[in-house]
């Protein structure tokens, strides 16, 4: 994932000793400790969103997501893009094989049976997308998010006629005695189908290719995320309020959706229920990741010393994810109480995220895909990258 030499950081951007934009791994902090708590407490009581169902069900992956889509941008030149074939082609290769890496993780830890929706293999085919994307300006990338927040849940609708609502499946290795099979549900039917999540990623990397280190950007990342995510609730409240929707839906409007909504009716389109992937959801959830990540950009600018604890343990989400995955998979059942297996996940990933920054280390996971990504772009251009940040494989969560 690697391109065009990144612009310098300028001495006032918080940043990490090693040139990484401490708000952007606060705010990825921020997705893991969501993504810990819609894994281990209740999403519903019955019909209704829990407490943590209506502050991090879908919110924390989306935020993953467009954290994932920065990266790459930071990652391959920040606010300069990929200059000419080559460089765009040792980027893109870099990219593909990192996305292969990650898949090939997240297509092993399904086999632990953990009771969650292991998303590596969704993000690892997100980083191909993004291989052909890397030379596109930030105008073009924001006009894409906006685009396929639109149109790409229409697309959904359309491609899914006569295919089963939704998916109980999680896509492992076995899934490849298949392989066309495997490929729909990624793309199309799975829980993070990567045809709708491709808006997360656009956006992303449009926002990955502004200036970062500029207080304005933050605030503008807050004010407008804000503002989107409250325009798009608004706008499904009343269109399945005043606009009928809900008669026309029924109790099912408000039930949770696992990456898709039914085919039946087009007022589906209107719901904004998390992980529905309707344009409404899209919207609202990538403004809530933009309010986060501007938020963190701004309180990294105020006390570098505020964010520094969820910075460290932002800086290897690649790492803490596997681990997290790894120990719901060994203690599922183990009747602990919620709240103590959440902060231990959330205590002992931040004990690990700090270790490692004191160390200097990176995340063994991160630092492995990293290196095989430089040493492809270095093969393809003979071009070492020096980066402001990189995007080495930040899975979203739940």
């Amino acid at each position: 994932m690697t391109g065009a030499p990144a612009t310098a950081v300028v001495p006032d951007v918080p940043t990490s000793g090693r040139g990484r934009i401490l708000g952007v791994d606060a705010a990825r902090a921020v997705a893991l400790v969501g993504m810990f708590a819609t894994h281990i407490f209740p999403i519903r009581d019955g019909r209704e969103p829990t407490l943590t169902g209506l502050i991090a069900s879908g919110r924390a992956s989306a935020l993953f997501a467009v954290l994932a889509g920065v990266g790459v941008a930071l990652a391959t030149g920040g606010t300069q893009r990929p200059r000419g074939a080559r460089a765009h082609l040792g980027a893109g290769a870099a990219l593909v094989v990192r996305g292969l890496l990650v898949g090939a993780v997240g297509l092993t830890l399904v086999a632990l049976e953990a009771p969650v929706a292991i998303i590596l293999a969704y993000y690892g085919v997100l980083f191909v997308v993004a291989a052909f994307l890397l030379r596109a300006p930030r105008g073009v990338l924001a006009v894409g998010a906006v685009l396929a927040c639109v149109l790409t849940p229409v697309a959904s609708q359309l491609l899914r006629v006569g295919l089963p609502d939704g998916t109980d499946d999680q896509v492992g290795w076995p899934a490849f005695a298949e392989p066309g099979d495997a490929l729909v549900t990624l793309v199309l039917t799975g829980y993070y189908p990567v045809l709708t999540w491709t808006t997360y990623l656009l956006a992303g990397m449009a926002v990955g290719r502004l200036d970062l280190r500029r207080a304005q950007v933050a605030g503008c990342l807050l004010a407008g995320g804000v503002a989107l995510a409250v325009a798009a609730h608004t706008a499904s409240a009343l269109l399945l309020g005043p606009g009928n929707g809900v008669w026309v839906l029924g109790a099912e409007a408000a039930a949770r959706r696992y990456g898709t909504t039914p085919t039946g009716n087009w007022w589906w389109l209107a719901v904004d229920s998390p992980h529905s992937g309707s344009p409404l959801d899209l919207a609202a959830t990538t403004g809530s990741a933009l309010a986060v990540l501007g938020t963190m950009l701004l309180l990294a600018r105020w006390s570098r010393r505020l964010v520094l604890v969820p910075a460290a343990l932002g800086s290897a989400p690649f790492t803490l994810y596997t681990l997290h995955v790894i120990a719901l998979a060994v203690y599922a059942g183990s009747g602990s109480d919620d709240l103590v297996l959440w902060l231990s996940h959330v205590l002992v990933a931040t004990l690990i995220g700090l270790g490692l920054r004191l160390a200097g280390l990176r995340g063994p996971l991160e630092a492995v895909v990293s290196a095989t990504g430089r040493a492809v772009r270095r093969a393809v251009t003979g071009i070492t990258p020096k980066t402001v940040d990189s995007p080495s494989a930040r899975p979203p969560g739940r």
